[in-house]
């Protein structure tokens, strides 16, 4: 079964989440309302709504870093995370998470970054060498 992720979030001006969403991570616009706007969001559906952003904390510990939670984000290849943290660097985005190497030599070795949208909606992007290990144990 192939199936696309949907997810529906808060956002408070729906300007500024086209310039982070569409300008910075360089996702496609889809349909849009005065209230909501649709982004593919690296081959998944995001909607962003006009609304009250999560309350996030500082909760969630994975190796020796506390992450943001809740939190959503993707799994790309290691060559794809590696682009996108270059233009997230390039842009001078101010990291939770700095990206780093998580795991090295165990099952699930990843590459990981926690960043902030516009709003304070926590984003994790997850590189893997191979899609096989994502859920290695």
């Amino acid at each position: 079964m192939h199936s696309l992720f949907h997810f529906a979030f808060h956002v408070t001006d729906l300007d500024e989440a086209r310039r982070f969403y569409g300008d910075v991570l360089g996702c496609q616009e889809g349909r849009s309302t005065e209230t909501w706007v649709d982004f593919d969001f690296f081959s998944h559906q995001i909607s962003l709504h006009l609304g009250e952003p999560f309350k996030t904390t500082l909760t969630g510990l994975v190796g020796e870093h506390l992450v943001p939670m809740p939190h959503f984000g993707l799994v790309l290849q290691k060559a794809d995370w590696q682009e996108l943290a270059e233009r997230l660097k390039s842009r001078s985005m101010q990291f939770v998470v700095e990206p780093h190497l998580r795991f090295a030599g165990q099952p699930g070795e990843q590459w990981t970054m926690f960043f902030l949208d516009p709003f304070g909606n926590p984003i994790e992007v997850k590189g893997f060498a191979d899609f096989e290990t994502v859920y290695a144990s």
